[in-house]
């Protein structure tokens, strides 16, 4: 799958304002096709109704966590593919390595700039 700003990108955080600095940061780097969620199980229903280049995980939220969600995209024969970047205000080894078992493509912690969202999304498209 190649790197593509006009792809669709699905950011999903229980927490409004984090959404909004998602976004924004989306938006300098040029993605403009960006739909949100405010917790897993949301996203998860959304991702079965669209097709979705990349997807931008908090790991803390309820009922869903990130990381159950992360588990049920990878389970899905029809979603597993999807390029999935976790983002975290934790740095747990333990939950990095939980993650990555999990099968995520990258893993970010909070705070993070243009510059590090850019360097994540590169990496997993492979530029």
């Amino acid at each position: 799958m190649s790197f593509d700003p006009n792809m669709r990108v699905l950011v999903v955080d229980d927490y409004r304002t984090m959404v909004r600095i998602i976004r924004n940061l989306l938006r300098q780097l040029g993605f403009t096709n960006v739909d949100e969620a405010s917790d897993g199980s949301a996203a998860l229903n959304m991702m079965r109704e669209n097709d979705y280049g990349l997807v931008i995980s908090d790991w803390n939220m309820e009922p869903m966590t990130g990381y159950e969600f992360l588990r049920e995209v990878r389970a899905d024969n029809s979603l597993q593919k999807t390029p999935f970047l976790m983002v975290t205000a934790e740095s747990k080894a333990e939950n990095v390595v939980a993650a990555r078992h999990a099968g995520v493509n990258s893993y970010i912690v909070k705070p993070f700039n243009a510059t590090t969202l850019r360097a994540k999304i590169e990496a997993i498209f492979g530029k």
